[in-house]
């Protein structure tokens, strides 16, 4: 399902006080009318079909069948078949409209009213200081002859790029270099899942229908490119049960993502920090409710690891309830910093989903043999985002004539380059 539908009944206050909080809108007066209409609906088809069941055995039971009560049973069936049918309109679209209530946050998380007063976590490692004029990766790449943009818009259009020579050896370093020190140090399993997925996975995960205006889709298929590795990945365990003892199920995944960025029109238009297409390893985790705070740490704490290990200063923000994703219940951002861009750059976001994604998703497990299933909580969180990423590596570790020093833990990926220097 999504948010319960008897939480937003019983606690309809408390709802709408957090959707204050969120800066958020959602259809609740008409989805407790049509959840009203429902239950009475529900009602009558109910007492009838106990009134026809009640009656059919009398009828049943008689030498000498009273046509005046068979002609009502006949109106009843009539009524019970028309009822069902009112009730499934009904029930349809107060789905439709469940799925456009957001997620509620967890009540740890700081209230305000948008990403200005998100809040400070930790800050590790000081930004350097350069004894020459850092310079912005879209001047550095060109010259370099690692990125080409302008290839790039006349193949695809805009936001679009080429990484070629040691630009692509570097992100294929970067994502197999993650995804070891994931699987290797973290515990994850590597999954490789198809780009491609169903209208019911994205309904999953909290995309469809809020967002469709920002996916790619195929529509005669019905199949849509997917936005993140945690559509897919969540989805692995769609309506299943998992056994006792399963859980936590840790994943990770390097794809392709897509998205139609024309909610950033206007913004941070040079450059690779916001394209239409873009490289991302992702990690999934799905666990029991009662460890699911512990389990968001973690996460951050493995993408943390992968900025410390590159030796690059980044810090840890948490957003505020106006910042908020729309499916998530708590969320921390990890950023690194970008001295050409004079930016601090988004590499993940790692969020807490509670039970929001499992219930549309129907993802669920059994805690003991016997024991009743429960709905699983998912987390996910980027380990990291790769056009970013690469924007600090190379603005960062940029020298005064213009090369790039390879970070030391990527050169055994990379047969041993130590820089970048010049056309490859």
């Amino acid at each position: 399902m999504m948010l319960d539908l008897r939480f937003i009944r019983e606690h309809t206050d408390e709802v709408r006080e957090a959707l204050v909080k969120l800066a958020s809108s959602a259809p609740i007066d008409e989805i407790l009318s049509l959840d009203a209409q429902r239950r009475e609906l529900l009602a009558e088809a109910e007492s009838l079909k106990h009134r026809r069941n009640v009656v059919s055995k009398k009828i049943g039971q008689m030498k000498e069948k009273d046509q005046a009560l068979i002609e009502e049973m006949r109106g009843v069936g009539d009524r019970i078949k028309e009822l069902d049918g009112e009730i499934s309109q009904v029930e349809a679209e107060l789905n439709d409209l469940l799925l456009l209530v957001p997620n509620m946050p967890h009540p740890s998380v700081p209230v305000g009213k948008d990403e200005s007063e998100n809040v400070l976590v930790r800050t590790v490692g000081e930004p350097g200081q350069f004894d020459f004029e850092p310079l912005p990766h879209w001047d550095l790449g060109p010259t370099l002859d690692i990125i080409d943009f302008e290839r790039g818009v006349k193949i695809s259009g805009t936001r679009f790029y080429v990484l070629k020579g040691l630009g692509a050896r570097l992100q294929r370093a970067l994502v197999t270099w993650m995804i070891d020190v994931h699987v290797r140090e973290h515990g994850y399993t590597e999954v490789y899942p198809p780009f491609l997925v169903q209208s019911k996975c994205l309904v999953g995960t909290g995309n469809l229908p809020k967002f469709a205006d920002n996916l790619y889709r195929y529509e005669p298929d019905d199949l849509w490119m997917i936005p993140t590795a945690e559509v897919p990945v969540t989805n692995l365990h769609r309506e299943e049960i998992l056994p006792p003892g399963s859980l936590p199920i840790k994943y990770v995944s390097h794809t392709a993502c897509f998205r139609r960025e024309q909610m950033s029109a206007g913004r941070d238009t040079r450059g690779i920090k916001r394209g239409h297409q873009f490289d991302k390893v992702e990690m999934v985790r799905l666990v029991e409710p009662e460890t699911s705070q512990e389990h968001l740490e973690e996460l951050v704490a493995d993408a943390e690891r992968i900025a410390e290990l590159l030796e690059i200063p980044h810090r840890v923000t948490e957003m505020c309830t106006g910042d908020l994703a729309f499916a998530a219940m708590k969320k921390y951002d990890v950023e690194m910093w970008a001295p050409g861009v004079q930016e601090w750059l988004e590499v993940s976001s790692c969020s807490n989903f509670g039970d929001f994604q499992a219930r549309r998703a129907d993802i669920r497990y059994r805690p003991e043999q016997g024991k009743k299933p429960r709905f699983v909580h998912t987390l996910n969180g980027s380990g990291l985002a790769l056009p970013r990423v690469m924007i600090a590596i190379m603005e960062y570790y940029q020298q005064g004539d213009g090369s790039i020093v390879i970070p030391e833990v990527l050169r055994p990926y990379m047969d041993g380059l130590e820089v970048i220097a010049g056309r490859a």
